[in-house]
């Protein structure tokens, strides 16, 4: 079974939150409105595992503040290296 985890972050926050989270048909939901609107959808089963355990709308634990920031500032390079025309926000 196929779980998801939609972490959204505003500048400013102290750090991310978990927006949405679900298994089987849910998680397949997440993903596809994810891809949809045009936000990566990273795959790690262990990341999400450990996201998972948060409840919704609670900001990340301290101890993924780090794998998380990486995973953000990655997607960061990403989207400034794309073309302006394929850039999400």
């Amino acid at each position: 079974m196929r779980n998801a985890v939609a972490l959204a972050y505003t500048a400013g926050s102290a750090a991310p939150k978990v927006v949405a989270s679900g298994k089987g048909a849910v998680a397949e939901r997440i993903i596809e409105l994810a891809r949809q609107n045009g936000v990566y959808v990273h795959e790690s089963r262990e990341l999400v595992a450990l996201l998972m355990d948060v409840d919704l709308d609670q900001q990340i634990p301290p101890e993924l503040y780090r794998v998380v920031a990486e995973l953000l500032a990655w997607l960061y390079q990403i989207e400034a290296a794309l073309p302006p025309a394929q850039k999400t926000a």
